[in-house]
């Protein structure tokens, strides 16, 4: 990484002056790969435009694909840390996506959407499309070189970036995100560390610190002789390498200085991507306080969770649909109405981790947790609550009073806005973080079956789980800079008969935001505690944990016959036999957690 730092003194502005040679190597270095990058480009324009009816001609064009790939590979850390846009160019996801809150469209480009129209039934069909596409790329890797021009970086922000692609490499690369077909997760993963080694080395030997040469060679190596996609052990992959590696190399960050952390909601100080406090909670949109009045205004919070006196027949709180006995959930299809007898629209998902989310509700309607607790207070269907007279009832209670007055501001009393301040302080609470897996992960043996830890290798493999529901969390925040909650279109259908499926009507996010592209979308859910949690799905209509995982193998609403224009959810079958989703079903029992008191 010195290598870079240094030998891009002049190119990249480094704040430490370079030796001649380094300097040299890192600007070759980035040089000869951009250029390789670009001459890839170029053979997989060629390879599409000689695309026919010959099989072997589609051979060619995929290994083309995947050989500009690992080129990418290369130099993926500077493109994806400091020219984000420009690299969207290169590794966009193959569906449109819309950037919030400036709802500009970001159109499907590059390796991605190549992969995909490759792997179609008929190719062919798409050959303008894809030759567009090899265009776009080849132009734009000829002028990658200018992105260089009085280009400036820190030592901190190099550093930053090489942690940052050790993290994608271990939530993404491996789990198949961005190349599901091709399969060349493994392949790229080894590339990409290979070039976090080059980098370090000589910025190692300038720098005259102990460096993670060790566990970084050993990743290497394992990775190396373990090519076999959907075979590879991801398990021990980050147990036994990616992990110590990854404290290694904060270590390392941390011994040169200063440790910059700025693109990310993960806390690099904990050195593990697992441990409990990995991702920073207070880099979500809730309001924080410090740790003695957040953990009384938790306090309160819990007890106005139960509180009746909310509702508006004072016979319903937090707890009628989220039941701590039942995982915070309720074991309804979706949840009973205010009346108590009719139902609301969706399914009441888990309190637990809620707090891990850039939005809430199954539609993202809201943008923190304080405002869902309003709108669940005020909504005629769920507790039906004037907000006058909610807190007129509470000013009335001696100990919210005091409460109040003592967490916030004497004579200041309670206030709907402190009223879902509270409850949200306390959901902050839930995120236990002792499941078996949490257990197995930090290095106690025994508490993940051998079935489980298979199911775990799958999932975040073959059944291509792990590309949605993301580690550590197994939600839809998505690696490596957790920034952002992911929002899909999966075909769920109005019943769990797949072989007469009838089509779901709800439009999902459409009706917050009305653009097509939002048209049955919902917000990917953790998986977390997910055996506890039934039925399934935000319309609560599949039963149960087998159902959900024959819905996935079978490609989601088009695999089962339903005809969507927008899935975004592949359609193909994931041919996952059924001892393989049983074990998929034993891992996600080990997400399993004891409920916090």
């Amino acid at each position: 990484m010195g290598l870079l730092l240094i030998c891009l003194g002049t190119i990249l502005g480094l704040r430490t002056a370079p030796e001649p040679q380094a300097a040299v190597r890192i600007s070759a270095y980035f040089k000869e790969n951009a250029l390789a990058f670009s001459a890839s480009t170029l053979a997989l324009k060629k390879s599409i435009s000689q695309l026919d009816e010959n099989k072997n001609s589609l051979l060619q064009a995929k290994e083309a694909l995947k050989n500009c790939r690992l080129q990418y590979k290369k130099i993926e850390f500077l493109m994806d840390y400091f020219f984000q846009s420009s690299a969207l160019i290169y590794n966009r996801p193959a569906k449109t996506e819309v950037e919030e809150p400036y709802m500009e469209y970001q159109e499907p480009s590059g390796f991605q959407v190549i992969e995909a129209l490759l792997f179609e039934d008929h190719p062919l069909q798409h050959l303008q499309d894809l030759k567009a596409q090899a265009e776009l790329l080849s132009s734009s890797a000829a002028d990658l070189a200018a992105l260089m021009y009085q280009f400036e970086a820190s030592d901190a922000q190099l550093l930053e970036s090489l942690r940052l692609e050790l993290i994608k490499v271990m939530a993404l690369s491996i789990t198949g995100y961005d190349a599901p077909e091709l399969k060349s997760g493994i392949a790229e993963s080894l590339t990409s560390l290979k070039a976090i080694q080059f980098m370090l080395e000589p910025y190692v030997k300038e720098k005259k610190v102990a460096m993670p040469l060790l566990s970084l060679q050993q990743s290497i190596d394992y990775l190396s002789l373990n090519q076999n996609f959907d075979e590879f052990n991801r398990m021990v992959f980050l147990k036994d390498y990616a992990l110590p590696l990854q404290g290694e190399l904060y270590a390392l960050s941390a011994a040169i200085g200063p440790v910059l952390s700025v693109k990310t909601a993960l806390n690099e100080q904990t050195g593990n991507l697992f441990a409990k406090n990995a991702i920073l909670l207070d880099h979500f949109p809730q309001e924080t306080y410090p740790a003695e009045k957040e953990a009384r205004l938790a306090g309160l919070g819990k007890k106005l969770f139960f509180e009746k006196s909310l509702s508006g027949n004072l016979s319903r709180s937090c707890a009628s649909c989220h039941q701590p006995e039942q995982y915070f959930s309720d074991g309804l299809k979706t949840s009973l109405a205010f009346d108590g007898k009719s139902h609301v629209k969706r399914n009441a998902p888990t309190l637990l981790y809620s707090a891990y989310q850039y939005v809430q509700f199954w539609d993202g309607r809201a943008g923190n947790l304080s405002s869902q607790i309003k709108m669940v207070m005020a909504n005629p269907l769920e507790m039906n609550a004037d907000h006058r007279l909610v807190v007129e009832r509470l000013e009335k209670n001696k100990y919210y009073q005091q409460e109040f007055e003592h967490i916030f501001q004497k004579g200041s009393g309670p206030s709907i806005d402190h009223v879902a301040q509270a409850i949200a302080a306390y959901l902050k609470t839930l995120s236990p973080f002792n499941s078996a897996f949490d257990q197995y992960i930090s290095g106690k043996k025994n508490t993940m079956t051998s079935k489980q830890v298979r199911g775990f290798n799958l999932f975040m493999g073959k059944a291509q789980c792990g590309s949605c529901h993301f580690i550590p969390l197994f939600n839809g925040l998505i690696p490596p800079y957790y920034k952002r909650t992911e929002f899909e279109v999966l075909g769920v259908p109005a019943n769990d008969n797949f072989n007469r499926p009838l089509a779901d009507t709800d439009k999902g996010r459409y009706d917050f935001f009305p653009i097509s592209y939002y048209q049955g979308t919902f917000k990917t859910p953790g998986l977390r505690n997910v055996a506890m949690t039934g039925p399934y799905m935000h319309n609560g209509a599949i039963v149960n944990l087998q159902k959900v995982m024959d819905f996935y193998n079978r490609g989601g609403g088009n695999g089962i016959g339903l005809q969507l224009g927008n899935q975004s959810l592949s359609s193909k079958p994931l041919h996952l036999t059924k001892k393989e989703r049983n074990e998929i079903i034993d891992f996600m029992k080990s997400l399993t957690d004891g409920l916090p008191e």
